[in-house]
């Protein structure tokens, strides 16, 4: 391997790309960073100024230039196999957050952060009262979208639920991370998502999941979906994939407090069906589909009916909802 970091950064994204990668040169150079134990931003400045290899390394250090490069090939050699780029670096961003993945948790995608969005702009109507809302993540996976509510809206009050044991170690080591770094304290707890935290049963102001929702004929194109993401993680059962989130509904119908706010993930394909399926389940109204960043339909919002006594609340249901 060359010296030269732009040289060594050029090669390494031109053989990603010949493997498939959307974005070779992006992770050659976050690749490159992990095996130097740098930030990207350092790799970036030494590829512009043409330096070599060794300025990344600290003054005071036992790695060496020969270690990072042998290093770097391993795990160029794995990107090319098309194992995650979260897996090898050990970490994936979700809005502010960086969360260690690994095998066995679903990494989380930008996408999802839309769905956090939507949930924490109803947390911090409420926390506009006297008390913090509570909040609950059901099928938390890697804690992704709990942490991001906890850690975004001042005394808001999460619950986390995760019942794959795999995935509840990764959702614990990213929560216990958080509360030593900030504070920040996310009740997570192991059990179904349909039976779980029967004590918070109508007191929850928000209840939002990313649950499996693919169907069982709709493989993943990407192989890193496909092949390393966990399959409890991504197939919601029954011939539409919404087995799963008919149960999670089910458990957010009996959760939210009435005027509660529910928000779920589905595909883009499933927008009808998610809303037929919240329909079905009862005790919701307002039911709207809301769309992602780039315009797609991907999440299923309502709210938990009020008796028929109560006001109907100020609007502030958030603008991008479509019918």
């Amino acid at each position: 391997m060359p010296d030269d970091v732009s040289r060594l950064v050029r090669e390494a994204a031109a053989r990603l790309d010949r493997a498939g990668i959307d974005t070779p040169r992006v992770d050659a150079e976050l690749l490159l960073a992990h095996a130097a134990g740098v930030p990207r931003e350092r790799v970036v400045s030494a590829a512009v100024m043409g330096r070599p290899v060794s300025s990344l390394l600290p003054a005071r250090t036992a790695r060496t230039v020969h270690a990072v490069l042998d290093e770097l090939a391993r795990l160029l050699d794995a990107r090319a196999e098309r194992v995650p780029l979260q897996h090898l670096v050990g970490t994936a961003p979700f809005r502010h957050l960086d969360l260690v993945v690994g095998p066995g948790v679903f990494v989380p995608r930008p996408e999802t952060e839309q769905v956090a969005q939507v949930a924490i702009d109803e947390a911090l109507g409420v926390a506009r009262g006297s008390e913090g809302p509570v909040v609950v993540d059901l099928c938390t996976g890697s804690g992704a979208i709990a942490l991001a509510v906890a850690t975004e809206v001042p005394g808001a009050r999460v619950h986390a639920v995760e019942l794959d044991r795999d995935a509840h170690v990764w959702a614990e080591r990213n929560v216990t991370r958080t509360r030593e770094a900030s504070g920040v304290v996310v009740h997570l707890v192991r059990g179904d998502a349909r039976t779980a935290l029967a004590e918070l049963d109508g007191s929850c102001d928000v209840v939002v999941s990313n649950p499996p929702y693919v169907p069982p004929d709709a493989v993943p194109r990407d192989p890193e979906v496909a092949l390393h993401d966990p399959q409890v993680a991504l197939y919601g059962l029954g011939e539409d994939g919404l087995e799963v989130p008919r149960g999670v509904t089910r458990a957010a119908a009996r959760l939210l407090a009435p005027g509660g706010l529910y928000v779920m993930e589905h595909a883009e394909v499933q927008a009808r069906s998610a809303r037929d399926m919240v329909a079905a389940v009862g005790g919701f109204e307002d039911i709207r589909t809301a769309s992602d960043l780039t315009g797609r339909p991907r999440m299923v919002v309502a709210r938990r009916a009020r008796p028929a006594s109560e006001p109907d609340p100020a609007p502030g249901d958030p603008s991008d909802m479509e019918d």
